[in-house]
């Protein structure tokens, strides 16, 4: 059988480091947010009902959606929010579980779901095992508005969008603490892995 494991964290925890970290064991990872750009891309089911729903000026010149212009309109209304959500999410979902079929069948041992939203979506039945990669919060609001060139309120208003990542720890199976170096999680994840007996 293999092992699934959800990947969390919330934004700018160091998810995308962890998740990356994979690779050295051999483990692949499905990433969500790749899914949930190719779930929207033109031709797409999803895509389509974006337009249907936001109109066509969430769209660039090229047809791509324009994902600033729906990320202004849905952060500050959490009912559109919702209905980009209802639109997305269950496209991702079938798309993410059709590929972790795909890689149990070829022979994986294991397999990583990256998925920023795992407990905010209730995601939790597509996997074995969670883990949470932790920061404090002051750290998390540096990082965001270094990384994204946010203003604090505009860093403060994406955190807040997400369960506090110290609620996401008490429900994980397991925590890297991602406040250190990236050295430091490494070894982290390694002597979990092999809790575990992936490695």
């Amino acid at each position: 059988m293999a092992l699934i494991i959800g990947l969390t964290g919330s934004i700018a925890s160091g998810k995308s480091t962890v998740s990356l970290m994979f690779d050295d064991f051999n483990i692949p990872v499905i990433d969500a947010d790749k899914i949930a750009r190719e779930v929207v891309e033109p031709g797409e089911e999803a895509y389509e009902k974006v337009i249907e729903t936001f109109g066509n000026q969430i769209l660039r010149e090229d047809k791509i959606l324009d994902r600033k212009k729906l990320g202004a309109i849905v952060f500050a209304d959490e009912e559109k929010l919702a209905t980009l959500n209802g639109i997305v999410h269950p496209a991702i979902r079938k798309k993410m579980i059709d590929k972790r079929d795909a890689l149990v069948k070829n022979g994986a041992t294991c397999v990583v779901m990256d998925i920023p939203l795992l407990f905010e979506s209730k995601l939790t039945s597509m996997v074995d095992k969670t883990i949470v990669v932790y920061v404090d919060e002051e750290v998390q609001l540096k990082r965001l508005m270094e990384r994204d060139e946010f203003s604090k309120s505009e860093a403060e208003q994406r955190i807040q969008s997400q369960i506090p990542v110290k609620e996401k720890a008490k429900l994980a199976d397991a925590v890297i603490n991602n406040n250190g170096t990236k050295v430091n999680s490494y070894e982290q994840l390694e002597k979990l892995l092999s809790e575990w007996n992936v490695v």
